[in-house]
């Protein structure tokens, strides 16, 4: 059946017409509200930015009347501030597009509302964030968000940022990798590391490719925007934030220690001391894409990832947790499998979910997935070795008293020597969560 859009704009909206038009929509551009009583539409979207420039009292009229036809909406702005975001979602807009847009993410955005996809954001960094995105992007109907962390400042993400001033790319690229539809072969060159050459060693090519993509287009988010296009991934991946910043923590014994690899290599300092705090220096606030992803979404995932260095990191960001706290989205956190040295140390699944509920300022998570995945004795011996072990559930009363959400319990890793979340198994506990609401 034909979908009906209209665009309300003031002027320039005929580059959105084109764009949904070469898609076989109907699609009317109107400078006012005239015609949304006059035809059934189906998606009315809403440039505001002629509207703003007039007053933001014309603005907040044009939603009051989209509010009392009752019609799905979703917003146009070049408004680069999280209470615009807030508003247009306060009168009921499905999505606030920032201007310029991406074509492709665009387009993404905008069938994810027109045809009623699941929206699921997921928010961490690292090999958890990978192996979450590589299950989860073979759910039918839903449109995929990844906010990725920023702090990463070791391996060849950290020399890159050293020599070129730009974020650390590598988080990133797993991202894109995840959701890659490119060829096998593209996405093996991607990952592929350097192992000869004085200046390349260590260095994998997506990292280099995404370095050069930010030299040209100006920026990370920018750089990224581009790499999804040429990759053609399966949803959408943000960086956190725009701005550099040193993620610093303080230790049981007051010592402290600036940077995220010398956080994760606990040289110097007894593996088994606890983090007492977190923060970043200096502070850093999130994109106003990435805070309207999370007040979007309909599902919002946190984790799997190192605690501290990968998703904490995250919670750190200015608005960030205000994002969380303030969208309606189901919150789901997947608990780690292991321990980490100079992290997490004698960790259980209750220290886990404190300091989730820590850094996010409130009670607000709506489900916990705990693995009770039974790992080989050889695997648990091999991790002893490195000092990490096997994180364990606790006492569920104890985690009851500290969190409302549902704890599921539930086989979500690899038994075998590589420790890791099963991106099947958790796709699987993800989706039960999912049809609970469909």
């Amino acid at each position: 059946m034909l979908k009906n859009i209209l665009i309300i704009a003031k002027s320039g909206a005929e580059e959105t017409f084109d764009i949904l038009s070469s898609l076989n929509f109907y699609v009317e551009i109107a400078s006012d509200f005239l015609l949304i009583e006059k035809k059934h539409w189906d998606l009315v979207i809403f440039d505001t930015d002629g509207f703003c420039a007039d007053s933001n009292k014309k603005k907040v009229e044009a939603f009051k009347i989209l509010q009392k036809e009752n019609i799905d909406f979703l917003v146009l702005s070049c408004e680069k501030n999280i209470q615009a975001v807030l508003e247009a979602k306060d009168f009921g807009a499905k999505e606030f597009i920032l201007k310029p847009y991406n074509y492709r993410e665009f387009i993404l955005r905008f069938l994810a509302v027109i045809y009623n996809k699941t929206k699921i954001c997921c928010i961490g960094g690292g090999t958890g964030l990978f192996s979450l995105l590589l299950g989860l992007k073979s759910l039918p109907n839903i449109l995929l968000t990844s906010i990725v962390s920023m702090s990463d400042d070791g391996g060849s993400s950290g020399k890159l940022r050293a020599s070129f001033g730009i974020l650390p790319p590598g988080d990133v690229r797993r991202s894109l990798v995840a959701l890659s539809n490119a060829p096998l072969l593209m996405n093996e060159v991607m990952q592929h590391r350097f192992k000869k050459g004085d200046a390349f060693i260590g260095h994998s090519f997506g990292n280099l490719f995404l370095t050069a993509l930010t030299e040209i287009k100006g920026s990370m988010s920018q750089a990224v925007k581009a790499l999804s296009d040429i990759l053609n991934i399966q949803g959408v991946v943000l960086p956190v934030t725009s701005k550099e910043t040193i993620l610093c923590a303080e230790f049981e014994d007051g010592s402290v220690v600036k940077g995220e690899s010398r956080i994760d290599l606990t040289e110097g300092r007894d593996p088994g001391l606890s983090i007492e705090k977190i923060w970043h220096e200096p502070e850093t606030e999130c994109d106003v894409d990435v805070f309207s992803a999370i007040v979007n979404a309909d599902f919002l995932i946190i984790g799997p990832g190192d605690l501290f260095t990968s998703v904490v990191t995250n919670l750190l960001v200015k608005g960030i947790s205000e994002a969380i706290i303030k969208t309606k989205a189901k919150k789901i956190y997947i608990c780690n499998l292991m321990t980490e040295p100079g992290e997490t140390a004698n960790f259980d699944a209750y220290r886990h979910i404190r300091e989730i509920i820590r850094y996010l300022g409130a009670d607000s998570l709506d489900y916990v997935i705990i693995s009770n995945t039974k790992l080989t004795p050889r695997a648990i011996a091999e991790y002893a070795k490195k000092g990490q072990h096997p994180v364990e559930i606790g006492d569920p009363e104890e985690i009851k008293r500290l969190a409302s959400a549902k704890i599921i319990l539930a086989d979500v890793g690899h038994q075998e020597e590589l420790v890791r979340h099963d991106s099947e198994k958790i796709r699987e506990e993800i989706n039960k969560i999912i049809k609970i609401y469909q």
